[in-house]
């Protein structure tokens, strides 16, 4: 695992991912959790934005500030991502959204696509990619190799566990994209899900 890799050890994020693994946490109660810490990591995932000079007035004075320089936009891998946008949208409300709905082959357990819709000035976007789980690390890459061919150039991977595989993959197909995550978890099981992870995220979202 190289540079690119953050693994949050903020203790709200870290408290927050204790929530969502547990197996009794309600679904109102991890939609919450889900948006509190996407949140907290959207913060520092936009650490690296670009930014200008400029000059408020204060009530008292003039003061030297600094606003972003550079369009952001958020994109949400079908479903489990869609519980981390209302976190990020409390950082920028004005970010357009974009959207990208994969599914997993239950025998191979490749990603197949079934939905792309994108902001249409997506290859000026800094884009924070959303998908809260990486087990395979299968819908990552091919999420990731969609915008690429849109000509992004700017794209951080934001999510909430990975298995140590799922890192690994999209690392070797993705060197240039930071990953921004709350925990690792070591194994997979024979279904592809992350042990002990927390569950299927979607359906724990929606309750389904």
């Amino acid at each position: 695992m190289n540079s690119k890799l953050v693994v949050s050890d903020h203790p709200l994020v870290q408290e927050k991912l204790a929530v969502l693994r547990d197996r009794g946490t309600r679904p109102e109660e991890f939609r919450r959790t889900m948006g509190e810490v996407s949140t907290l990591m959207g913060a520092e995932v936009l650490r690296g934005l670009k930014t200008r000079k400029v000059e408020v007035r204060t009530p008292l004075g003039c003061a030297a500030a600094q606003v972003s320089a550079q369009p952001v936009a958020f994109v949400a891998v079908l479903r489990a991502g869609l519980g981390m946008l209302p976190g990020l949208q409390h950082l920028l409300p004005k970010a357009p959204i974009g959207h990208i709905g994969l599914y997993r082959n239950e025998e191979t357990l490749n990603p197949v696509r079934y939905y792309v819709r994108l902001p249409k000035n997506i290859a000026e976007c800094f884009v924070v990619l959303c998908d809260p789980m990486l087990a395979t690390g299968g819908s990552a890459a091919e999420a990731l190799h969609i915008l690429k061919l849109e000509g992004v150039k700017n794209i951080a991977l934001l999510g909430l566990i990975a298995a140590r595989a799922g890192v690994g993959r999209v690392q070797r197909e993705h060197p240039d994209v930071p990953i921004f995550l709350a925990g690792v978890d070591a194994a997979l099981n024979r279904s592809g899900f992350i042990v002990p992870g927390l569950g299927d995220a979607g359906d724990r979202l929606f309750a389904t």
